[in-house]
């Protein structure tokens, strides 16, 4: 691929052109690497050079014949699968979707599970501890924590796979036609092959990537629904080409074809498609509007015909459904290294041990005869064991529990937000969903937020406001006199037959001088509304009803609808529309599609009288560059486009010319040669269409309103009190994108703005600092970016952000916004920054933009553009404003309940497993337990996981209203302090101090004593006895400490644990189960003598009292001397909830000003490519059937960027 001329990167810092893009839509990351790479050695253009098209070759490694299954089974489409066996390349039908079968679940299950290193650990555990010589705990202690997780995710993946397995039988066994042996037979999808001609109905899906040959429609037209593969339930339209349509519409006709397609691979590029189809030695070119690709489904067509390009597992559709990136929290991150550091000190204290033991037995073991255990072992092979069996004993460290526990916190914590009243959007009946159950704590950690403006913000529903028309505006409320009225009353446009209901306008002098038809500039320009387009109608119910490829230009057309141009049908080569009540129709000659590199299109047009004119329509920036040295209004025009800007409409201008018959006849040729060029077409038309649309005639401009939706600036406004820096993509101009800006909060009146240049300069700056100063150079100074005090924002166009992303990729300027949006917001002398970025126009160039950012979270918004945001996200709502429910509410609590969650389980497990290291020192390191073995089976599964588990489902520092309150809540988690290695070594240390005394106060106790009854309790099992009911009451009552909102089911199951502890171990320690079990259950009446005597209670009391004594200190002196915002918002909690409820009875409804600054017009011509191609191309347009309004064609906004 080769390089695009660009200017010198100097200079184009200096100036960057917002009008030339230095990435392609089509190109993927590694084609821009690659593009990048070759422009290194290349001088670069010079700054007025016109950027040459890019030399593209379709590599055709794909060939199909049709009718014909055994030319797929040449050698030469053989492939090698195992040593000598080989296959065909091109797969068959069936898809296969599931992991497991009967035989194979088993294995290739339990081997997935044993690729997470827990599972394997404590596999390895287990295997240790069937050895005899090492084994210093039964196997069931392991063994029943390692079945139990196991068990729990099999059975959730064999439940997923089983529906897997019916999922693809239902699809494998529908059946279709295909072309056999000269006529159709019902087949099912499984036994299709690539080549075959099928025959697809109204409403059955289509089984392959298909292209279509003929359809029953007129001109080969065929209607899909793309609801499976990109959610959108509104139709599209695919055409076949001309010469299949006129010559494959029988059966007999079909099965005699032969055609030959050479196409691109098998790819997952749902939005591309390159071939060519040769037959009869003539050459067709094929693109994306030629194909029916599987998952969709016919609609609206009785019968279309088609050959099968790609099969099962080659469609798009499942080249898609590949493994998708897994997302992991910082606390994933985290929590993985820690356990990385427990299993280090887990090895480090066992080898301690084990040479403690070496030592022992050399100097008091080895020399004691009644320590003789009849094995002839050296004291090293004695320590060596003794490792090992320490490894066993102290497993705990390493919980088991842990990740299991984690899931299922992450589980409930997804579905409190779909059980979210507050984020349910009763209008269209939509609740919020969790997607997915992995990220919800790191909703609580967001630093960054990247926003598509229209449609996310905007209700992107467009309404026709006002215009200019050879400089005079309109729009304003006027009676029919054009006199200013303050409070205008609608319009009643009764006398318009076909004006649509819904219109609303107030400038009655406007619409008087329409009927009058005193103004041919006026009637004109919306004759060009009416003509200049790409929608589509149909009649309902005896109203016409349009369909446009953006909200935009449905507006627009609307518009012209009420005012008295309404379009009323279009054919393949014919536009018809009533002019004030006159039909007329007009010859379409060539329709010149929008794109976004263009931002405009054009018409040309023959009318009646047999005159030629060009209509065109687009950016202010672009038609202003192609205009007529002579065109007049200019000004007046631009001056009205500054107050359409201010007050935040959207705008686009109109324009004309005539053109001779001569002129068009030259045009026309290059034009038929560009469109059949099968390299670079876009571009070669690009340069064709640049060649006629010059020397414009300005009429006016329109302004369209998308109205923000509701709550969208105090959404703004709270996230960015919370420090989470905002970038909106817009389609806008840097003027327009400033004032809405301001409209949103996104920028307020005491910040001081920056540019692009200022930006530039600065890099400068220091560039040349860095030059002048040796040291400089070497040694990172720390030091604020935009040195000016207060409120800073950096305001960057689309020219800018192209120079930087191209730079970076060259690895030559080295600014990352990312880096730059730090150091504002580290900066002493700023306390927030706005950056909104505009013009970004590429929107499948946002992966890179969003990388330098590194996106961790998606978001989808249903609103009015569809759901392909919805189906890629990780979490969905209906409107922007639950965004802030979602982070400061629920992202928060679910960061504080993991951080505790994931504190206390590492404090507990480390109390309970060092026991056995204290008691080590007094057992000759021989590798005992301190415990008896069903309390260290038992203790992650009942006895302890309950209380810890509800504390990270339920728990909550302050209520819903005080969290949206109060936003500076929000910053702990953005800086992580609440669970890092400080707060791990914290809880290891809390661990080691209360394992201390959990051991020393009971063996203190025991030296020297006598019971009541005259029998010392000082015998190993009383003391496991004590020192286990010690640990019980202190985990529970310490996770009563650490619960700040306490529910009936947390006191429920503190006390519910403890009384489960006592309960089971004395059970355990009967004599019965004693009889049935001997060797198991050896602790027979431990329980129940130990705690009959009193001076043993008063030990656990005393235990429990000094393990808690100090936490209760420690928090009673933060929460006095150095309270948190949480802890002063929690004293304060109950003054603020009677403020909140005075302030519910007072509230009214929020509005905000528009203006503030007269600021320049704004590019909004922001939908995609539009149907064009249908319509120039001899495709006419039938009736389509009824279709609900909201599921009408809406492309989404070419994108640009904003940042607070």
């Amino acid at each position: 691929m080769s390089t695009r001329q660009r200017a010198d990167s100097q200079d184009s810092l200096e100036q960057p052109n917002d009008e030339v893009v230095p990435y392609s839509d089509d190109e993927t990351d590694d084609e821009l690497e690659d593009e990048l790479d070759q422009s290194q050695d290349q001088l670069p253009a010079e700054p007025g050079e016109e950027p040459r098209p890019a030399a593209a070759t379709v590599e055709a490694g794909w060939s199909i014949r049709a009718n014909d299954r055994e030319y797929c089974q040449r050698p030469e489409f053989q492939k090698k699968v195992f040593l000598c066996i080989k296959k065909s390349r091109y797969s068959g039908n069936a898809i296969k979707t599931y992991k497991y079968n009967a035989i194979t679940f088993f294995p290739l299950n339990m081997y997935e599970q044993f690729k997470r290193a827990a599972n394997l650990y404590f596999l390895c555990l287990l295997i240790l501890q069937i050895i005899p010589q090492i084994s210093t705990l039964p196997w069931y202690t392991t063994l029943v924590p390692l079945v139990l997780v196991l068990g729990i995710t099999a059975i959730k993946d064999l439940v997923d796979d089983l529906a897997r397995h019916r999922m693809d039988n239902e699809i494998n066994n529908r059946k279709c036609d295909v072309l056999l042996n000269g006529s159709f037979v019902e087949t099912r999808w499984m036994h299709l092959q690539v080549g075959d001609v099928v025959r697809l109905r109204k409403n059955d899906f289509i089984p392959a990537d298909i292209m279509l040959l003929s359809s029953s429609d007129p001109n080969s037209l065929c209607y899909v629904e793309t609801a499976e593969l990109d959610g959108e339930t509104n139709l599209k339209f695919k055409m076949g080409l001309k010469v299949t349509d006129e010559r494959l519409q029988e059966e007999n006709q079909m099965a005699k074809f032969n055609g030959m397609i050479m196409c691109e691979e098998p790819n997952n590029r749902l939005d591309k498609f390159v071939g060519t189809m040769i037959w009869d030695s003539q050459s067709y070119p094929l693109d994306l509007d030629n194909m029916l690709l599987r998952g969709c489904k016919i609609r609206n067509t009785n019968i279309c015909h088609g050959l099968v390009i790609f099969a099962g597992n080659d469609t798009k559709i499942m080249r898609n459904g590949g493994k998708t990136r897994f997302k992991r929290t910082r606390i994933d991150k985290l929590m993985n290294y820690m356990v990385y550091t427990i299993f280090v000190l887990l090895v480090l204290i066992c080898a301690g041990l084990a040479i403690g033991h070496t030592y022992w037995y050399e100097s008091i073991g080895r020399k004691s005869w009644y320590l003789f255990d009849g094995l002839d072992y050296s004291s090293s092979y004695r320590g060596f064991l003794s490792f090992w069996g320490y490894i066993i004993i102290l497993n705990t460290m390493v919980p088991i529990s842990l990740y299991v526990s984690v899931e299922v916190i992450r589980l409930g914590q997804s579905k409190f937000i779909n059980w979210d009243l507050q984020m349910y959007f009763a209008d269209k009946d939509t609740p919020a969903k969790a997607r997915t159950t992995t990220l919800n704590e790191q909703l609580g950690q967001i630093e960054y937020i990247f926003s598509d403006k229209t449609g996310t913000l905007t209700q992107n529903i467009m309404a026709f406001k006002k215009c200019t028309i050879t400089g005079q505006t309109y729009g304003n409320p006027t009676n029919s006199e054009g006199v200013t009225l303050e409070r205008g009353k609608p319009v009643d446009f009764s006398w318009n037959k076909h004006a649509d209901k819904n219109f609303q306008f107030n400038d009655h002098f406007l619409v008087a001088t329409i009927r009058s038809k005193k103004d041919p500039q006026m009637l004109e320009f919306f004759k060009l509304l009416s003509l200049c387009h790409t929608v589509m109608v149909e009649q309902k119910d005896d109203e016409l009803v349009y369909q446009a490829a953006s909200p935009d230009e449905g507006a627009l057309v609307t518009a012209a609808r009420n005012f008295g141009f309404v379009f009323l049908s279009r054919t393949q080569d014919t536009i018809t529309i009533s002019e004030m009540g006159e039909e007329a129709t007009y010859e379409v000659l060539a329709l010149l599609d929008f794109n976004s590199d263009r931002k405009r299109m054009s018409i040309i047009l023959r009318f009646p009288d047999g005159k030629i004119r060009l209509y065109c329509k687009g950016a202010d920036t672009v038609i202003e560059q192609r205009l007529d040295s002579n065109c007049q209004n200019k000004e007046t025009t631009q001056e009205a486009l500054d107050i359409f800007a201010n007050e935040t409409l959207r705008t686009l201008c109109l324009c004309y010319k005539d053109i001779t018959e001569a002129e068009f006849d030259a045009w026309a040729q290059k034009h038929k040669i560009a469109s059949v060029s099968m390299g670079n077409r876009e571009e070669a038309l690009d340069v064709v269409y640049e060649e006629i649309e010059k020397n414009l005639l300005l009429i006016g401009a329109t302004a369209i309103e998308d109205k923000l939706q509701d709550g969208v600036p105090e959404t703004i406004a709270k996230l960015a009190k919370a420090d989470i820096k905002i970038w909106v993509l817009t389609g806008d101009k840097k003027e327009t994108a400033e004032n809405i800006g301001f409209s949103c909060q996104l920028l307020t009146d005491d910040m001081k703005i920056h540019y692009g240049e200022d930006v530039n300069q600065q890099l400068m700056d220091r560039q040349a600092q860095r030059r002048n100063d040796p040291q400089g150079r070497s040694k990172k100074v720390k030091e604020p970016f935009l040195k000016e005090p207060g409120k800073n924002a950096l305001v960057i166009t689309g020219g800018w952000l192209n120079e930087i992303l191209y730079e970076k990729k060259k690895k030559r300027r080295r600014l990352r916004l990312k880096k730059l949006g730090k150091r504002l917001t580290n900066s002493h002398n700023l306390q927030d920054s706005s950056q909104p970025i505009d013009d970004w126009e590429k929107e499948k160039r946002q992966e890179d933009f969003v990388d330098m950012a590194s996106a961790d979270i998606g978001v989808g918004i249903s609103g009015q553009e569809g759901m392909q945001a919805v189906m890629s996200s990780d979490y969905a709502f209906a409107q922007f404003r639950y965004l802030e429910r979602l982070l400061l509410v629920h992202g928060r609590w679910s960061y504080i309940r993991m951080c505790k969650f994931l504190r206390y389980f590492f404090y507990k497990n480390f109390a309970f497993t060092l026991v056995h290291f204290w008691f080590s020192f007094f057992n000759g390191y021989s590798s005992q337990t301190a415990y008896e073995d069903w309390f260290i089976t038992l203790y992650n599964v009942f006895y302890s996981s309950l209380p810890v588990l509800l504390v990270g489902l339920l728990d909550q520092d302050v209520n819903d209203k005080l969290s949206s309150r109060f936003p500076k809540l929000y910053l702990p988690g953005q800086l992580g302090v609440l669970f890092n290695y400080k707060t791990f070594f914290s809880s290891l240390f809390h661990g080691i101090f209360t394992s201390l005394v959990i051991f020393f106060i009971p063996y203190g106790a025991f030296l020297q004593t006598m019971g009541q009854d005259g029998e010392a309790p000082s015998d190993y099992q009383s003391f496991a006895v004590v020192a286990a009911s010690s640990l019980i009451i202190t985990v529970n009552l310490q996770i009563s400490l650490e619960t700040s909102y306490w529910t009936f089911v947390n006191c429920f199951a503190v006390l519910g644990s403890m009384a489960l502890y006592f309960g089971i171990m004395f059970d355990l320690h009967s004599a019965g189960i004693h009889v049935i079990f001997p060797s198991t259950f050896t602790f027979t009446g431990a329980a129940s003598n130990a705690l009959r005597q009193p001076y043993l209670w008063l030990t656990i009391i005393l235990t429990v009292g000094i393990c808690l004594l100090p936490v209760i200190c420690i928090q009673f002196l933060c929460q006095t001397i150095w309270p948190s915002v949480g802890d002063q918002v929690q004293r304060n909690r109950k003054k603020y909830e009677i403020e909140d409820e005075d302030e519910e009875r007072k509230k009214r409804k929020p509005t905000f000003q528009r203006g503030g600054r007269s600021r320049r017009s704004a590019y909004a011509f922001s939908h995609s490519t539009g149907y064009a191609d249908l319509i120039s191309t001899g495709r006419s347009i039938r009736q389509r059937p009824r279709v609900r309004p909201e599921l009408r064609d809406s492309i989404r906004e070419v994108p640009q960027a904003e940042n607070i």
